[in-house]
């Protein structure tokens, strides 16, 4: 599970990246995000996320349980058994990476939206500017209101740019939180293998306890 998602978490932040440099995949990516918002797309693309939605606070609630069970039992989150310790750790690192997969694609969604509009501008403002070149002899009026309508658009271009820069931005962050989250999950995978290991110990060590008890009993019964 958690390999799956960390598979997902870098398969959408290379559509990220993708998305964010002019390069010939751009255009592949971006057409096939076309055709995915076209015909069932959205509907399988909700089902999904509602989906990894229901599991991320299905994840979320496991894991205030096990915490809301150790503080009633033992008085705080850090007298877990071992057992609890492993669980919490999975269920923890599970709705993080969840959390992370619905943000990037919320990140993609945006970014292929930004681009599309951008897009979209810049072949109206060619349009506005052919018929300009074509027309013949327009009045002051006409011109000055033409003039108003590519100022329009220059500013309505300017804006989308700062968005994009923004989007890029962000996304730098999120990247840096990529990193960081596979660090943690290097940590806990660690940790995770320490606490199997303490658990088999103490399994092992409370079969050891049993048998010599049972050898005293025995022995005290002959």
């Amino acid at each position: 599970m958690i390999h799956l998602l960390y598979s997902v978490i870098f398969i959408e932040a290379a559509i990220i990246l993708l998305l964010l440099f002019k390069t010939p995949l751009r255009k592949l990516v971006i057409a096939v995000l076309d055709k995915i918002k076209r015909g069932r797309g959205p509907i399988v693309i909700k089902t999904v996320s509602a989906t990894i939605s229901i599991v991320f606070f299905s994840t979320i609630y496991s894991t205030l349980k096990i915490q809301r069970r150790a503080i009633g039992e033992d008085g705080g989150p850090d007298t877990l058994n071992p057992t609890d310790q492993v669980i919490f750790s999975r269920h923890l690192l599970e709705a993080s990476l969840m959390g992370f997969i619905l943000f990037l694609a919320l990140m993609i969604d945006r970014l292929h939206h930004y681009i599309r509009e951008l897009r979209l501008r810049r072949k109206t403002m060619e349009a506005v500017k052919r018929n300009d070149m074509k027309s013949a002899g327009p009045s002051s009026e006409e011109l000055k209101a033409r003039e108003q309508q590519v100022d329009t658009f220059k500013d309505m271009i300017r804006q989308l740019e700062s968005d994009l820069e923004s989007k890029v931005k962000e996304a730098s962050t999120s990247e840096a939180t990529v990193e960081a989250l596979r660090k943690q999950s290097e940590g806990l995978l660690l940790e995770y293998d320490r606490l199997l290991e303490e658990n088999q110990e103490l399994r092992n060590q409370l079969q050891t306890l049993d048998h010599k008890i049972s050898l005293s009993t025995g022995k005290k019964d002959s």
